[in-house]
């Protein structure tokens, strides 16, 4: 496992597209059917579930790799299991970022994430953002999807590298993160909602100024390659922050500059970051500084907004500008 995946990356995934597979598995219907027994076709072919502790796997920790029932990919390293109490096999990382695809899904009333095998497109179960660390993900399986085997020597593993996260509000998202996207280093952004009272709240709900939240986009980046430090700074000077509750033509509460903090270094790092620029600023700054509590993944029409719709109006005539202004002023920090 090179990378340790995320929530936010996660989310990407489903709302923008899938890792490249190393291969690519199709059968037909009656092929399957004769492959597997007719609860792994039920749940694999036909996106069903197993009962809940239907399986001995769920108590079971032994040393080995856990393969795709139809196509025998590797999925998911014993290492990485856990117990849930859910009735389902639990892990917190596929064993690989490309072994595991992802889709949306509102089937039952409910909005969760499906898991899918990369390779055949098997359904596996779900993933949700309630793991242990340091990935905070559980992928909650179905354990008729898999099948056991032992776990062969291997050569030492190369240290993960470790991911880390950045919240930062300073206008519209779609401008946001189309700047952010753009550095060295940052591995996915998130547009999404932070900073206010009202649970799960809509984007209409948002703009209308009655839930608090602020427009972020919550970034990955890899530590290594650019420094939090690095992240403050940039997020500074590519947005006003000294206009309280407005970008541009943009006005209302959710514009506010912020940065939410996931760590008490963080806080620290960014407060130093502030008063350093602070002078270069022909007013004071406006920025929150606060402790993140809880995001909110915004829709999923408005993630990577400006790759997807270059040509609308506010792509054109505002997300365009800032662009080409960020990439002048970044240009040894770009992809």
């Amino acid at each position: 496992m090179s990378t340790i995946l995320t929530w936010s990356r996660i989310v990407e995934f489903a709302t923008t597209g899938n890792p490249k597979p190393a291969r690519i598995i199709e059968k037909t219907e009656s092929e399957w059917r004769a492959q597997l027994t007719p609860e792994q076709f039920y749940v694999t072919r036909q996106h069903g579930t197993e009962r809940a502790f239907s399986s001995e796997l769920c108590s079971r920790f032994e040393p080995g790799i856990y393969a795709c029932v139809c196509c025998n990919t590797l999925l998911f390293d014993s290492a990485e299991k856990f117990d849930s109490g859910t009735g389902w096999p639990s892990f917190t990382q596929p064993i690989d970022p490309s072994a595991v695809a992802y889709n949306l899904d509102v089937s039952h009333g409910m909005q969760r994430i499906e898991a899918v095998c990369n390779t055949c497109r098997a359904h596996l179960g779900h993933v949700f953002p309630d793991g242990p660390a340091p990935s905070r993900l559980r992928y909650c399986m179905n354990a008729v999807a898999l099948k056991k085997q032992e776990a062969a020597p291997t050569a030492p593993a190369k240290a993960p590298t470790q991911t880390e996260l950045a919240t930062f509000g300073g206008g519209c998202f779609w401008c946001t993160e189309a700047v952010f996207q753009q550095l060295r280093g940052v591995h996915a952004v998130v547009s999404g909602y932070c900073g206010g009272h009202v649970d799960n709240p809509t984007y209409k709900e948002v703009c209308g100024g009655q839930t608090g939240h602020a427009e972020v986009i919550q970034v990955t980046f890899d530590p290594q390659e650019i420094r939090y430090a690095d992240l403050v700074a940039i997020h500074l000077a590519t947005h006003d922050p000294t206009t309280a509750n407005r970008q541009g033509a943009d006005v209302g509460t959710q514009y506010r500059s912020a940065i939410f903090t996931h760590s008490p270094e963080q806080a620290e790092i960014a407060q130093a970051v502030m008063e350093q620029l602070a002078p270069a600023f022909d007013a004071p700054l406006t920025t929150e500084l606060s402790p993140l509590a809880t995001f909110y993944p915004a829709e999923a029409y408005h993630q990577n907004y400006y790759n997807t719709n270059p040509g609308a109006g506010y792509c054109q005539a505002v997300i365009s500008p800032k662009l080409q202004k960020a990439r002048k002023l970044l240009q040894d920090r770009l992809k």
